[in-house]
């Protein structure tokens, strides 16, 4: 085992706490982790009050680092490899075999268990087990065991401090353009909230060559950095005649809508802005009770899909968002703002109040193992 410096969320703190642990050396298919930089998702705000995954537990699932050690039976890894992580899956079911991890039979207890699916963690305080491995990683952490599946391998010379993202915010917003609705050259596209994973689907949709790329949000700040990232229109969400105005943009309605929020209301009004076999596609299922309406669905050839991590396989499309990246095409790193992790409370709050779009820890030399 050696010492690591973790941010543990435990059950009555506003945020996460750093605290020395200890952490298991890696099992038959896993490495461990220098964890270089980590962002911050709002699952993780949701998770932190203990909403799916077991307390305590260190959280953290948009690291990026370089392998230190590796365990046996690991193909294709080596001690010194720069890693992106993301999602936990098992590599054995169908959805997994045709490259859609993200729909694995088993990937609740992979990444919302807080262990190994033996029951064991890799995390512990004294004789206090501490829970590990949300969403295959618990980055959130000086070091990490992680699976392999989980690691994505990148060239050494790009800057791991800016990739994390990459595992889980831009993927899930670039994915659900490209590789879910598989949108194309001269469709037409609303996007409504312009978060990370909002602001990552309008610069997929420009890379792809969408015709009119729509972003709706409350905040004109974030309208504003959508039109620099590639939207063609955009929209306050408080305007009335919402749906009026989305339709009115094409005359007909849009090919697509993609909600990235919650909100029962905005459900509602991405279905109806649709054109006639049209796709509404969402990445945060309605808080609250909502029912979409069946007839204008079924008279419209309408079609409502639920998008996990954008059904991309992370393995096979973040070096493509890489490269895109690289060409100065899908500049994902202007959604960035560094903090030191010791002040990961104030990056929990900026992002809480939507100060920040996507920040990301660094893991100070100070607080490495």
């Amino acid at each position: 085992m050696i010492e690591v410096t973790a941010a543990v969320s435990r059950p009555g703190n506003a945020e996460p706490q750093l605290e020395k642990l200890r952490l298991e050396t890696p099992r038959p298919g896993e490495m461990r982790v220098r964890i270089v930089a980590c962002g911050i998702c709002h699952t993780d705000l949701h998770e932190h009050p203990g909403r799916m995954a077991p307390q305590p537990i260190v959280l953290g699932h948009e690291g990026a680092g370089v392998v230190e050690e590796v365990g046996e039976a690991v193909r294709g890894f080596a001690v010194g490899d720069h890693v992106i992580l993301s999602g936990s899956s098992c590599g054995e079911c169908p959805s997994c075999r045709e490259n859609r991890p993200t729909y694995c039979d088993l990937a609740m207890p992979h990444c919302f268990g807080g262990k190994r699916l033996d029951g064991s963690t890799a995390l512990s305080e004294g004789d206090e087990k501490v829970h590990s491995h949300f969403f295959g990683q618990s980055s959130f952490s000086t070091q990490a065991i992680v699976p392999e599946r989980t690691a994505v391998k990148v060239p050494a010379h790009l800057p791991l401090e800016k990739l994390g993202p990459l595992g889980c915010g831009v993927v899930t917003g670039s994915g659900a353009v490209i590789e879910a609705l598989k949108v194309g050259y001269g469709d037409t596209i609303a996007i409504f909230g312009t978060g990370g994973v909002g602001l990552s689907a309008v610069m997929a949709a420009r890379l792809v060559g969408a015709r009119r790329i729509v972003a709706v949000d409350l905040l004109p700040d974030r309208l504003e950095l959508a039109r620099e990232l590639g939207a063609t229109d955009t929209v306050l969400a408080s305007d009335d005649n919402l749906v009026e105005q989305l339709r009115g943009i094409t005359g007909r309605g849009l090919d697509y809508t993609l909600n990235t929020t919650n909100v029962p209301s905005v459900h509602s009004v991405a279905l109806d802005s649709l054109a006639m076999n049209g796709t509404a596609a969402f990445v945060a299922a309605p808080r609250g009770e909502w029912s979409p309406q069946m007839f204008a669905m079924l008279a419209g050839g309408r079609m409502l899909r639920g998008v996990l991590g954008g059904d991309a396989d992370p393995r096979l499309f973040l070096p493509k968002l890489i490269d895109y990246w690289e060409q100065g095409r899908f500049p994902f790193d202007r959604l960035l703002r560094f903090y030191d992790f010791a002040d990961i409370g104030q990056a929990f709050s900026d992002l809480a109040s939507g100060k920040v779009i996507k920040p990301v820890l660094r893991m100070e030399r100070d607080h490495a193992a």
